[in-house]
């Protein structure tokens, strides 16, 4: 692209006018800083929580900016493109200097409290297996051209993501399953992204710190099947959930579910330690679904994903071909085995729900033994939930031990007070505040056939403590620990 004239801007936005300030010029990029500014450089005035950058379009323009928009005149010397919302200026801006890549790629959008990230792994082998070379967005990595990329938030911001979605087209990739979180979608993240389908998982309690109450939350999430402008694309919502059925009678949604009826549903379920069998019934008709992720909630999981390929016009043979072959998603009910005669499961649930979904899986699974769990609460999120997981863990395992997981700037004690304030009934309840600690306590309790579940960072290699992030992977913690113990059994 040769660039963007401050008209092609408000022309591109729609509803912006421009005020000519002697700026002028293209811009063939985004100044994500204004220091990183110049002649070639955009500069997008976001009113964030914590500051506004209105007040540093100064400094922009000090470093060459010619072109900012903003969401009011300022007295700065570069024209200036008025817009009513300027992240979702930013988000349209983005696309269109990176060529608009994800009108080129089939983009599946999963959204959702809980489930997210298994939906876009599954969804990625399904896309593979129909014949598609597939990227990932996610919370655990991207992956791009088949290469494993970094992730620093769910869903990048949006100048990130449309570099991301062009190097996918660079490197041969044709399709794409994306996590798409509340606050991309509150943010205008994704106001540029072309969505091929997509899926509504669940939702429950969290990150109630930043939206003001559920139908806030609600109406984020929303926004995936309702977007403020452009076509919506087609959609699938779990009709088990409340908010799902909501969004399918609100906007015609295709429904997929275990209990409630639905278009995709099953039957014949078998479920134990090793996965989920059962026939999926489909609109295009009936199939046979092996999985190696257990659990109800996955089974929940792969039907949003049939049902998201059935949208996106892949048949569900594909579907359950994909689902088959894919051998587990990283920090999601992760086994370790070091040959111990009990079993450990690192898992993300750090939501109230999400960890009573992982404690009745592993209770089903567990069979004569005992359930063992392991967490805390993040510090500087929804405080809301800290007493309701409590009285889930204590209720739900034999065994609860409440540690630390990221306190980040909260006093770790404060935290775990909270949380044993609703564990008020239940099963043995333990506290340790060093996580380390704490997994070394539950696998020595652990006998045979006990299930030891380390819930709520899963994937995560770091621990952050008073704004200091220090190396920590639950896993590599319980391979230690179960190393020192082998001698043991």
């Amino acid at each position: 692209m040769t660039g963007l004239r401050a008209g092609d801007i408000a022309r591109l936005v729609g509803g912006a006018r421009v005020v000519p300030r002697g700026g002028g010029g293209r811009v063939t990029r985004i100044a994500a800083r204004p220091e990183d500014g110049g002649p070639d450089a955009l500069f997008v005035c976001i009113r964030g929580v914590s500051a506004d950058g209105h007040a540093f379009a100064g400094k922009a323009v000090a470093a060459g900016c010619r072109i900012l928009v903003v969401e009011r005149e300022l007295p700065e010397g570069a024209d200036q493109v008025v817009v009513p919302d300027a992240r979702r200026a930013l988000a349209l801006v983005a696309a269109a200097l990176a060529g608009d890549p994800s009108r080129r790629l089939r983009v599946f959008g999963v959204t959702g409290t809980n489930g997210k990230t298994t939906s876009a792994y599954l969804m990625r082998a399904v896309l593979e297996a129909a014949g598609l070379r597939s990227g990932l967005v996610g919370t655990v990595e991207s992956i791009v051209g088949g290469h494993p990329v970094a992730a620093s938030h769910t869903t990048p911001g949006p100048d990130a993501l449309q570099h991301l979605f062009a190097r996918m087209l660079a490197e041969g990739d044709e399709a794409c399953a994306m996590e798409v979180s509340s606050h991309a979608l509150s943010q205008q993240r994704v106001a540029g992204v072309h969505f091929a389908a997509a899926v509504f998982t669940n939702l429950t309690q969290d990150h109630l710190d930043y939206h003001a109450g559920f139908e806030e939350y609600f109406q984020a999430k929303r926004l995936l099947f309702a977007p403020s402008a452009g076509p919506a694309p087609p959609g699938a919502a779990n009709a088990d959930d409340a908010y799902g059925a909501r969004l399918a009678d609100e906007l015609g949604l295709l429904r997929f579910g275990v209990d409630a009826p639905a278009d995709v549903t099953a039957r014949d379920v078998r479920m134990d330690a090793r996965g989920t069998e059962a026939t999926v019934v489909t609109p295009a008709g009936e199939v046979a679904l092996r999985t190696r992720l257990a659990g109800r909630y996955n089974l929940s999981n792969c039907l949003g994903v049939i049902a998201g390929a059935h949208l996106m016009g892949l048949p569900p043979e594909a579907a359950v071909r994909g689902i088959a072959g894919l051998p587990g998603v990283p920090g999601r009910m992760e086994p370790i085995d070091a040959g111990q005669p009990f079993s450990v499961l690192v898992d993300y649930a750090h939501t109230p729900d999400s960890l009573e979904n992982v404690l009745r899986a592993a209770r089903g699974f567990a069979g004569r033994g005992r359930v063992i769990v392991v967490f805390g609460c993040g510090g500087d999120r929804d405080a809301g939930k800290r007493p309701q997981m409590g009285r889930i863990a204590r209720e739900l395992a034999d065994v609860a031990v409440v540690t630390s997981d990221n306190p980040r700037s909260e006093a770790p004690v404060s935290i775990i007070d909270q949380i044993v304030s609703g564990a008020t009934r239940g099963g043995d309840l333990r506290v340790e505040p060093d996580r380390r600690a704490a997994i070394a306590l539950a696998v020595e309790l652990a006998r045979d056939d006990d299930v030891v579940v380390i819930a709520g960072k899963g994937h995560e290699r770091g621990q952050e403590v008073a704004g200091v992030v220090t190396p920590f992977d639950d896993r590599d913690v319980a391979r230690e620990v179960l190393a020192g113990r082998a001698e043991g059994w």
